[in-house]
């Protein structure tokens, strides 16, 4: 990026990042280099743990009214994993796209999301920062039980609707849309269709119809699978 070089003998405090729209055609590469890309800057800049906050794709295109696979949710997968490199936060924006713009015109919750980023990772505040994470899911008989981090003070459907977007399948990864319900700070999924019921995806397409899950701060919770 010959464009940075210039930026190199300034002092920063750290990047905001948000990218992807062009690369969303190959989500398994970006995988590979989100992370790539800020080592590399942290190593220009001679700093091995300067912040990287970037903010997760969000909703764009048509609506999707059945369960199926979706390169943006790759994309949006993508730059989840990206969280395990150090010093680093995510933005989630799954609910502020327009389905005919890939620029979202609600640049000013994008905004103070990523401000919210910065005020926990970069001047260590002591706040709730994120919308809840997959952290793991539990089968229990015909239900599958999801626990999450940064559910700060509680789950929440941020509509009062019953909790969308969320799809179960059993071993042959035939996804039927789920029922789910908040329990504490977990949520239960299941189906009648769905007898042994082995995954789970929430907002798993370019543009999520119903995605309600946030925590009590008003943070949206990121698109996941627990199929890999």
């Amino acid at each position: 990026m010959p464009w940075l070089l210039p930026l190199l003998p300034y002092a920063i405090k750290g990047f905001c990042w948000y990218q992807g729209e062009s690369n969303a055609g190959q989500p398994q590469a970006y995988a590979q280099l989100l992370p790539a890309l800020i080592q590399n800057w942290r190593r220009l800049w001679q700093q091995e743990s300067l912040p990287f906050l970037y903010v997760q794709l969000p909703g764009y295109m048509d609506y999707q009214y059945l369960p199926g696979e979706s390169n943006w949710a790759l994309m949006r997968e993508a730059q989840l994993k990206a969280l395990s490199v150090p010093n680093t936060a995510m933005a989630v924006a799954i609910d502020l796209g327009e389905w005919n713009d890939i620029h979202p015109d609600n640049k000013k919750d994008v905004g103070e999301r990523l401000a919210r980023t910065a005020l926990k990772t970069v001047y260590h505040e002591n706040i709730v920062a994120s919308g809840p994470l997959f952290q793991s899911a539990t089968i229990q008989g015909n239900k599958i039980k999801l626990s999450f981090t940064n559910v700060g003070s509680g789950l929440q459907a941020i509509d009062g609707e019953p909790l969308g977007d969320f799809a179960i399948a059993g071993s042959d990864k035939k996804f039927v849309w789920a029922q789910a319900r908040i329990e504490g700070d977990q949520v239960v999924v299941w189906s009648d269709e769905v007898l042994n019921p082995q995954y789970v995806r929430y907002a798993w397409a370019d543009n999520p119809v119903h995605a309600n899950l946030y925590n009590k701060e008003g943070l949206p919770a990121s698109p996941f699978r627990t199929d890999q």
